[in-house]
């Protein structure tokens, strides 16, 4: 099972874990949508910066 996340907002002017997040899902540019495999580590991300990701549905 896999999740899909899109990067929607960029981390300039949030905290160093939150830029952190970004970059350990490895986003380099917006709008650019990433396949997951669907587990607690990678929900745990999600969790951390919801402003800055949407989950795409499908």
């Amino acid at each position: 099972m896999s999740i899909k996340i899109k990067y929607v907002h960029s981390p300039i002017g949030r905290n160093k874990k939150q830029k952190e997040a970004v970059r350990c899902l490895g986003f380099t540019r917006l709008n650019q949508v990433k396949e997951f495999p669907d587990n607690p580590s990678i929900r745990g991300i999600i969790k951390k910066i919801p402003h800055l990701i949407q989950v795409v549905e499908g």
